[in-house]
């Protein structure tokens, strides 16, 4: 049984003019030294939102894919911690497609941008750390729904 669209999670006025063009890459701070190198992510100092989930996906088998559903609210950054992968974006009205394989470059992805994720390598781990904690009411997982929320 579908969740209810709880109001505080209800598109914003500028819902409808999210574009792929609004997702952008983010170099992060980066420490070299010949032992490894280090890069930390600090809410409100690298991110426009606070964090409050942080998951990683991983093991993902050869040719699968994940994501394949948007947010009403929630904002996320996706880094290639180990190996690569790559993301679709959807506005509704265009595509792109970002490419991520440098754990020091993060791509930014606000509320209401359709997001699938691909072509991951062997060994690749997609860490995400979000604007909020889960919640199912959050998320468009019906592109076609999706597509005439924004149209």
């Amino acid at each position: 049984m579908p969740t209810a669209l709880r109001p505080d999670l209800a598109p914003s006025p500028r819902a409808n003019a999210a574009s792929v063009d609004d997702c952008r890459l983010i170099e992060l701070p980066r420490i070299t030294d010949p032992r490894g190198n280090l890069t930390f992510i600090e809410g409100g100092a690298h991110l426009p939102f606070s964090i409050e989930r942080v998951y990683y996906l991983y093991d993902v088998p050869g040719g699968a894919e994940r994501g394949g559903h948007a947010h009403r609210a929630l904002q996320q950054l996706l880094v290639a911690v180990a190996g690569s992968f790559e993301v679709l974006l959807d506005d509704g009205r265009r595509r792109r497609r970002v490419r991520l394989d440098r754990p020091y470059r993060g791509l930014l992805i606000g509320p209401m941008i359709w997001r699938e994720l691909d072509e991951f390598s062997s060994g690749s781990v997609c860490l995400v750390l979000a604007s909020q904690c889960y919640d199912e009411a959050d998320y468009y997982r019906d592109h076609a729904a999706f597509v005439a929320e924004v149209l």
